[in-house]
């Protein structure tokens, strides 16, 4: 067995390598201010080399089971799929696998990552300063962000859109990322690309709906996405094992191939609405909402309803505050492209989304926000 430590974020860029190679102990990484969940404390097998703790939407720790093996296999194929290794910019919180991530391929190529300071949030300007330091070297330079940081950056128009365009890649992962948002960012000059995956696959392993290397995708009859590969954790700590099975993670996201063999991601099974006996992908009404102009976010979620058992609901972050979206608009739009059901019967504008982990909604206290605003 082998010893197990909790560290802060700050102290696993420091602590990896040894991790990895095998002559330190474990990591346990943990936000800033928090303690180590003591569930997911203790010795681990000695083929594990980190344990990311993550709640999920459950809201009850479980720690992810990595192997310095799988961290390598992701590291190598995204290296791979980018088109070499290179120098990385981390604007990520080293306790979640994408800010882990950008560490471990750091020290693949043989490059000290730069490092945002975010201590007062995320800012374009410390983005910007940040990435200097990185674009000044030769090879080629990456970098990882989440969605709203996306959309802080093109918002602010400035230096750090500037800096980001320059990059030769950045992967877009953490939470779903609106097609608009994404056209949006590569026509102002970002070589955005779209990831999909999660802490069980040691981070992104779906990129622009292509696996890496490696990395297999099914369907369920039910549209559940499963993955397997040598990027797979060794399980759960403080959980049940039950979605690891015959070499395969089964997921509780629902997917399509289309076509051309690309996944398309169409949110939790666990998000779906059932409204009037029609279900409804909230992914699919955000989609048609952030495709506005005049909307900087949006999510849509359900809210119990004596008739229909769940009404469609959605919250909107105006682009500009002063001047908020039209409902009445907007409720047409998606009616018009995804049939009536799928049409919000209530819109709310607010001034941000609450969120949950490195850029995702919390869908569950939205929901709580909405039905609050109702008393």
């Amino acid at each position: 067995m082998r010893e197990l430590v909790p560290v802060s974020s700050e102290e696993v860029a420091e602590r990896l390598a040894a991790a990895l190679d095998g002559s330190g102990p474990a990591l346990l990484p943990t936000a800033p201010g928090e303690a180590a969940p003591p569930s997911l404390t203790g010795p681990v097998k000695e083929e594990i080399a980190l344990v990311v703790a993550t709640s999920g939407s459950t809201g009850h720790p479980k720690g992810v089971l990595l192997s310095a093996a799988a961290l390598r296999a992701s590291a190598e194929a995204t290296h791979a799929r980018l088109g070499g290794p290179g120098a990385w910019l981390l604007a990520l919180g080293a306790h979640h696998i994408a800010g882990v991530q950008v560490l471990v391929r750091s020290l693949l190529a043989g490059e000290e990552p730069g490092v945002v300071d975010t201590s007062h949030g995320f800012r374009p300007d410390a983005f910007a300063d940040a990435a200097r330091s990185v674009l000044d070297r030769p090879g080629r330079h990456y970098t990882s962000l989440v969605p709203t940081q996306l959309v802080r950056l093109l918002a602010d128009a400035g230096a750090g859109l500037e800096a980001l365009a320059a990059f030769d890649g950045l992967l877009l992962g953490g939470a779903a990322a609106p097609a608009e948002l994404v056209e949006r960012a590569r026509e102002a000059g970002v070589a955005a690309i779209t990831t999909y995956g999660m802490s069980e696959t040691c981070g992104g392993c779906v990129y622009d709906g292509v696996p890496l290397d490696g990395v297999r995708v099914r369907l369920g009859e039910d549209g559940r996405i499963s993955l397997s590969g040598p990027v797979l954790a060794s399980g759960y700590r403080g959980a049940s094992n039950a979605a690891f099975a015959d070499g395969w993670f089964h997921t509780d996201d629902l997917g399509r191939i289309e076509p051309d063999g690309r996944l398309t991601v169409l949110g939790r099974a666990d998000d779906m609405i059932i409204t009037g006996g029609v279900n409804v992908a909230p992914a699919l009404v955000e989609r048609v909402l952030c495709a506005e102009p005049d909307v900087l976010e949006a999510c849509v979620v359900g809210l119990p309803h004596p008739e229909w058992g769940q009404l469609v609901a959605a919250a909107v972050v105006p682009a500009d505050p002063a001047t908020p979206p039209s409902a009445q608009r907007l409720r047409a739009l998606v009616g018009a492209r995804l049939g009536g059901p799928c049409a919000p019967k209530r819109i709310d504008i607010v001034a941000a989304l609450p969120l949950r982990g490195p850029g995702k909604v919390d869908r569950r206290s939205l929901a709580e926000m909405l039905i609050n605003r109702e008393r």
